[in-house]
């Protein structure tokens, strides 16, 4: 029996995944749309073109691209590596977010970025399955993802925009992913996609059919993904959002090592503790600064505070009726 790292080592078009990945968010985003549009007789929130170009093509374009290049960096570097560097996104969302105003320079968070930049070289250090190509496209994957959440945070948070529900969000932006990353996807991997035995030129479909499979529940998987994402960014930040993916870098980097066979020697056990030490320390910070902003408000401008990342009363009942989860306050 073929096991999931087999099928992955023989279908080896990543770009193209990635563009079905889109396609099926994107169909899926407008199916819920439409579900909302009927059940509460009101029309769903369309941008003019003017305002989507300008708000949403930035995000959109930094987001494929991020996506784009770390589904291909998969055919140089482990999943351990890829995850260890990918966790560096804290570092350019730190760097945008003071970029962008979103957070106020202090010496408390350039502390965290030496931090957790130790960490990631460490954990790079002497690394026998190191590879500088596929390094360098999970770096730069990095480095458009902290633009990509900086940006997106703005326009999720800007009442005006009317993107607020992740939905909304993921079907305004999925059509510009598509377009960014279509050029890249044909024009590297169109021809042998058409000619492959495991893709238009199968001649049976039994061996087809488990890429079939495999390919749209991680569509699906990612379509659950980037609603949850874009849900967390709403309400809190994009700060938030990346290290709260802490206990999910652990549970990949311990399932890569049990079913991979992904190797890390000591010092690359150490830069992970002291890169994933240094997220824990922002989250420290982060809780703390919030207690003293909370301290200093008078008791009637919390509410005002509160509203600024809330949903309106028909984003609030998506929220309970499809997420099924209770709105959190930050």
């Amino acid at each position: 029996m073929r096991t999931i790292k087999d099928l992955k080592q023989q279908f080896r078009f990543p770009l193209s995944i990635t563009m079905t990945h889109l396609f099926t968010k994107f169909l899926l985003a407008a199916t819920i749309r439409s579900f909302l549009s009927c059940k509460t007789n009101k029309e769903r929130v369309t941008l003019p073109w003017g305002e989507y170009v300008k708000r949403v093509a930035p995000p959109g374009i930094a987001a494929s691209l991020d996506i784009g290049l770390s589904n291909w960096s998969f055919e140089f570097i482990t999943v351990s590596l890829y995850t260890m560097t990918k966790t560096s996104v804290v570092i350019f969302i730190l760097f945008f977010s003071l970029v962008f105003r979103i957070e106020r320079p202090r010496c408390c968070l350039i502390f965290v970025v030496i931090f957790i930049a130790t960490g990631l070289l460490m954990f790079t250090f002497e690394s026998t399955q190191f590879d500088k190509l596929g390094f360098i496209l999970v770096l730069t994957a990095s480095f458009l993802s902290g633009l990509r959440w900086t940006l997106s945070q703005m326009v999720l948070q800007r009442k005006e925009a009317g993107l607020s529900n992740p939905v909304d969000m993921m079907f305004h932006i999925q059509p510009w992913m598509i377009l960014s990353l279509f050029p890249l996807s044909s024009g590297f991997e169109g021809l042998r996609l058409a000619t492959s035995e495991q893709a238009f030129g199968f001649h049976d479909t039994r061996s087809l059919t488990p890429h079939l499979l495999m390919l749209f529940a991680g569509a699906f998987l990612a379509f659950l993904l980037e609603l949850s994402e874009f849900l967390l960014v709403s309400h809190s930040s994009s700060l938030t959002l990346s290290v709260a993916g802490i206990f999910k870098e652990v549970l990949t980097l311990s399932l890569a090592a049990v079913i991979n066979g992904d190797r890390m020697n000591t010092i690359n056990v150490i830069g992970l503790v002291v890169c994933l030490a240094g997220i824990i320390l922002h989250v420290i910070l982060k809780a703390t600064d919030k207690k003293e902003e909370v301290k200093h408000l008078p008791n009637d401008s919390t509410q005002g505070l509160l509203s600024d990342a809330s949903y309106s009363n028909e984003e609030s009942d998506f929220e309970i009726n499809l997420v099924n989860l209770p709105k959190q306050r930050t």
